[in-house]
Order: C-alpha cells, then sequence, then structure tokens
C-alpha cells in the first residue's frame, strides 16, 4: 500500500507539510508507505485545454506535473494538502490538479482520495469543498475523518498547538490506510472495483 500526499503550499516545510506530516503518522500505523510530494515555490501554469496529453500520455507543459503522473499511476491513494488563499485552494495546487486530472494518463478508478487544508482562521470549508471536488468527478472513494480535515494556525509552531487537528489528521491517515487495504482484500476475495462501466456524455444546448 503506498499513498501520495501533495503539498500544494509555496512554502516546503509550513502548516501545510505539518498537516501532510502528520497524515503520515497515520498512514504508518495503518501499515501504508507515503511520500509528500511538494510542488515547488515555481509559477505553475494553468491547462491550456489543447488536448495532447489524452494523445502523448503526459501534458506540454513539461514541468512539475509530469514528474506527478508516474506517481500518482502508483499510488493506491492521494492526499492533496493545501493553505487557504481567499477560501481557496492555492493556486499553486489548483494549476497542478486541473492539469493532472485532465490528463487521463492515470486511472483514478478505485484510488481513495482525501483533502486537507489549513489557513489561519476563516475560509477552509470552501477550499476543502474545492479539493473533493478532482475525487467525486473522478471515480475516487473520498475518506474523511472524525471531523473536517483542517489544521488551524499561520505558522507551524501555532498550528503544532491544535491538538484536536493534529489528533483528526492522524485518523484521517490510519482511515486512508483502513479504505486502500479493504480496496485490496476485496479485490482478492474477487470483487474488483467497477470502473467506470456505464458511459454517457451530452451537453444540454441542442
Amino acid at each position: 500500500m503506498k499513498a501520495l500526499l501533495i503539498n500544494g503550499s509555496p512554502h516546503k516545510t509550513g502548516v501545510t507539510n505539518l498537516a501532510l506530516e502528520t497524515v503520515a503518522e497515520g498512514l504508518a500505523e495503518g501499515g501504508c508507505e507515503s511520500e509528500v510530494f511538494w510542488l515547488g515555490a515555481k509559477p505553475i501554469s494553468g491547462c491550456l485545454a489543447c488536448g495532447r496529453c489524452r494523445e502523448i500520455g503526459r501534458c506540454v507543459i513539461n514541468d512539475v506535473v509530469n514528474e506527478l503522473i508516474p506517481k500518482a499511476q502508483e499510488a493506491d491513494g492521494i492526499v492533496i494538502g493545501s493553505p487557504v488563499h481567499y477560501a481557496a485552494a492555492s493556486g499553486q495546487v489548483t494549476s497542478a490538479m486541473h492539469r493532472l486530472f485532465y490528463t487521463g494518463a492515470v486511472d483514478w478508478s478505485g484510488k481513495v482520495g482525501a483533502a486537507v487544508v489549513n489557513c489561519r482562521r476563516g475560509g477552509e470549508t470552501t477550499a476543502y469543498e474545492q479539493l473533493n471536488k478532482y475525487f467525486s468527478i473522478s471515480g475516487m472513494p473520498i475518506v474523511s475523518s472524525y471531523y473536517w480535515n483542517e489544521l488551524y494556525g499561520n505558522k507551524p509552531e501555532e498550528a503544532a498547538q491544535d491538538e484536536e487537528g493534529l489528533a483528526v489528521l492522524r485518523q484521517l491517515g490510519l482511515n486512508v490506510a483502513w479504505l486502500i487495504q479493504c480496496i485490496q482484500d476485496g479485490a482478492a476475495a474477487g470483487h474488483a472495483y467497477p470502473g467506470r462501466v456505464h458511459r454517457a456524455q451530452m451537453n444540454f444546448i441542442r
């Protein structure tokens, strides 16, 4: 079992990293390996909607997103972490996830997904909902904890005092590991995830 934890903060060792490292503790407790992948501080282009990725299996913009693709392919679970910027996920993670999920290079069906957000004071629920949309449109079971996956604090030393938030995130990691194991055990018993069976696509302009 392996989970990919994506750090969408421009600060490599900030609060988002603390949140994801705490999730990783829960994953380890559940017997799941994990890797925290930092998107970096360089600008990340949004999707150009050129469609070439569907032909070549990677993005035509050769940056960190193409590094993510093979890691996402191998992972059994994805945890996206982001600070809250103007009641939304960071521009870095938004641009990267738009392109990663659009490429078609990753079969997301049956991979589990979870979102983690951190903020100083507010706007966290809309950012949390935004990140969960990537999973809910991709055939991915969404993992929750016993509260929303949020951590409060402007700096790591402040967030380290959010005992409830840290406990929620450790539990989240444990829950992610549990669901990955359940899916693998189910597949071994002959109950594989069905994937996308029923297909239909249309627009509403006739």
